[in-house]
């Protein structure tokens, strides 16, 4: 067992420098989490700011996110997905390279937990488009909105750098949270 214990595991993808994930852990330490980064930087600034708190509920990774969902998190192990601020890709030549497809989709169901849920947010309203539009399609999904739309900002989501950057730019915030069938 990595952790020691059965707390619920949720997964932040993309933690950046890893604030919004070290509040989680320091407000919930009856949850696990596992953080996946590709930004050696930030993996660095979270390690250092977990041993400063001293907090042992935070287990990271430097690995692309899709791989991990696809070969190595275990059926329906996780309670929750953190998706916020991903990169945008915002010329449409690089859109393929967005990390909400279908495949993401798929895989995010495999890896969740029955009444698991996403919940991913973007300032990019273009993307946020296409990730409801995925989303809305995933079959074992379903909105957490019955209109099918985007939710009020979650008071429980911690306000990112790049949310607060978006904002700076005014630029609209965009949560999504769909939970697993």
């Amino acid at each position: 067992m990595v952790f020691g214990n059965r707390h619920p595991l949720y997964l932040e993808i993309g933690f950046g420098n890893g604030e919004a994930l070290t509040q989680l852990a320091q407000r919930h330490p009856d949850r696990n989490y596992l953080g996946i980064e590709v930004h050696r930087p930030g993996v660095g600034h979270l390690l250092l700011r977990l041993e400063e708190l001293g907090l042992h509920n935070v287990r990271i990774l430097r690995r692309d996110a899709v791989e991990m969902l696809r070969r190595h998190l275990p059926p329906h192990s996780l309670s929750g997905i953190y998706l916020w601020f991903p990169d945008p890709w915002p010329k449409k030549r690089h859109h393929k390279r967005r990390i909400v497809q279908p495949e993401f989709a798929r895989l995010s169901a495999r890896a969740l937990a029955c009444g698991g849920l996403l919940h991913m947010a973007t300032d990019w309203e273009h993307y946020a488009q296409q990730m409801l539009e995925v989303m809305n399609a995933a079959e074992d999904f379903e909105n957490t909105v019955a209109r099918g739309g985007f939710v009020p900002r979650p008071e429980h989501r911690p306000l990112t750098k790049f949310e607060q950057r978006g904002q700076r730019l005014g630029h609209g915030v965009r949560d999504l949270v769909f939970r697993r069938r």
